[in-house]
This record gives structure tokens, C-alpha cells and sequence, in this order.
């Protein structure tokens, strides 16, 4: 594996990481609002963002790397209102979205098809993560501070369910 595209994994990997702790914290702040059904999304977005760093980990090992694990950056604990959350939770994906299709490029660029083939799950994952956040950003608009909206969308979110993988 190319040197550049190994640290380029490596710092992925670290980055899903830092995205599953992003994500648990925000669960922890939605708990102690009362918002348990943002809560109870959040934690299987933490779930999810684990997943995705065993999936780096994974690779680089099948790629005969030894994944490198580094300390992880302390989130922030207080994040406003739902609708500020889940535009932090957007952006956040935007963000990860575009690290994807860089390391993508450079997967391209060095000709590493295992790491081509590996990404092109991430794309299409990143599409899905920010579809779902962009919907409930969008809902949480049209709600407005309507405390009864607020409420229906926490209950509706509490219905999600984990996906297996």
C-alpha cells in the first residue's frame, strides 16, 4: 500500500473514531435534554461510526498494515437546539463526505483498486448519512420551536433502528 494512501487510511480511520465519540456525546447532551429519541438516534449513529473505523482497521490489516491508534479530540458537550444538533450532525457528514472522496481521488490517482473498491462502499454510505441528516434538519425546520413538533419528531426518531451490516 502506498505510503500516502496508508496515512491516508489511518487518518480515516481515526476520523470515524472521533465521529463515533462526535456522536456519543451528542446522544449523551440530547438524553440529559429530554430528547431520548434524538438520544436513541444518536447512539446508533455512534454504532454505525464504530463500525466504519473497524472497517479501516480491517483493511489496513488485510493490507498487511498495522492500524495505528491514536488519542481521540474531546467533543464539545453542549450543542443547542435539536435543530442546531442535527446541522452540526449534517455539516459533521459533509465534512467526513469530503475526506471520502479525497482519499477516493488518491486511491485513483495511485492506481490501488483493493482501496477503490474498499471506498466505494464509504461513497455510497456518506450519500446515505447525509440524506438522513438533511431530512431531519429540514423537518426540524418546518417544525420550528413548535414544542409539539419537537416532540412527535424525538418520538419518531426514537424508532430507528440499527442496520445490520
Amino acid at each position: 500500500m502506498h505510503e500516502q494512501l496508508r496515512e491516508g487510511f489511518q487518518a480515516q480511520m481515526q476520523a470515524e473514531f472521533e465521529s463515533a465519540y462526535l456522536y456519543l456525546a451528542m446522544a449523551s447532551y440530547c438524553a440529559h435534554q429530554g430528547w431520548m429519541g434524538c438520544a436513541h438516534w444518536l447512539r446508533i449513529q455512534w454504532q454505525e461510526e464504530l463500525g466504519h473505523a473497524l472497517k479501516f482497521f480491517e483493511f489496513l490489516l488485510d493490507r498487511g498494515v498495522q492500524p495505528e491508534l491514536r488519542a481521540l479530540q474531546q467533543p464539545a458537550h453542549a450543542f443547542g437546539t435539536p435543530l442546531e444538533l442535527f446541522t452540526k450532525v449534517l455539516e459533521h457528514e459533509q465534512y467526513i463526505t469530503g475526506r471520502i472522496h479525497r482519499l477516493y481521488r488518491q486511491a485513483i490517482e495511485l492506481e490501488d483498486y483493493p482501496a477503490q473498491v474498499f471506498l466505494q462502499w464509504f461513497v455510497d454510505e456518506q450519500l446515505e448519512e447525509e440524506s438522513q441528516a438533511r431530512a431531519i434538519v429540514e423537518q426540524l425546520r418546518q417544525i420550528g420551536e413548535s414544542p409539539v413538533g419537537i416532540y412527535l419528531l424525538d418520538r419518531e426518531l426514537a424508532r430507528r433502528k440499527a442496520e445490520e451490516d
